[in-house]
């Protein structure tokens, strides 16, 4: 069995990893710290290993993973044996691959570049309004594109009607996009929201919240 360890930030993407864990049905332990001041505490960093400091963070035996794409990728590849949560079949493998990548260098990056924008702007609102305006183009067309690759997926999760890992990479960069309305400009989805539920409805999603404490 593997000796796996989560190092969990309250409030961040270690919920993508625990969801996997509880997906795949393994087990493992959970190192868990809230923020102080918004930010991860210096101990818990030093206390991971990991020169970066950042999370989510797996320790599997002697082996560190940083990065939740990583974490996402490697449990797949050593962990994964019946490829449930990534397909052998190509365009299907293809399409969760894209999404595990997407959640960070498209979803995260846009939204992030707008919650930035109000922390840092706060000095001169009226300049940051027009700023995130002008970014909130590009989340309004990532939602509407994950709008519409739901509606083509013939089920409830992103490619069919069982959760993957493009579900559990994918779900807390939506609900972070909407529960801080970042860039949404007040436009609704609703394939969107009825997909936040049923993942979140997942007997391992809510596992996952129950072992580590998540409260977005």
């Amino acid at each position: 069995m593997p000796d796996i360890t989560l190092y969990f930030l309250q409030a961040s993407r270690s919920i993508r990893t625990a969801w996997q864990l509880e997906e795949m049905g393994l087990d493992y332990k959970v190192e868990f710290s809230e923020r102080e001041n918004g930010k991860a505490p210096q101990q818990f960093k030093d206390d991971s290993g990991d020169a970066l400091g950042k999370f989510p963070l797996l320790k599997d035996g002697d082996l560190t993973v940083g990065e939740s794409g990583a974490i996402a990728e490697y449990l797949c590849e050593h962990y994964d044996t019946s490829n449930k949560l990534l397909p052998k079949d190509s365009a299907t493998r293809v399409k969760c691959q894209r999404w595990i990548h997407a959640s960070e260098a498209t979803y995260a990056l846009h939204a992030l570049a707008i919650l930035y924008t109000r922390w840092f702007g706060a000095d001169n609102p009226s300049a940051a309004e027009k700023i995130e305006q002008g970014m909130s183009v590009n989340v309004c067309k990532d939602m509407d594109f994950l709008e519409n690759e739901l509606a083509k997926s013939g089920g409830k999760f992103l490619v069919g009607d069982s959760v993957t890992v493009a579900d559990c990479m994918m779900l807390f960069s939506a609900q972070f996009i909407l529960a801080r309305q970042l860039g949404v400009q007040g436009k609704k989805w609703e394939k969107i929201n009825q997909w936040i539920k049923d993942c979140e409805n997942t007997e391992s999603y809510k596992r996952a919240v129950e072992k580590t404490g998540h409260a977005l």
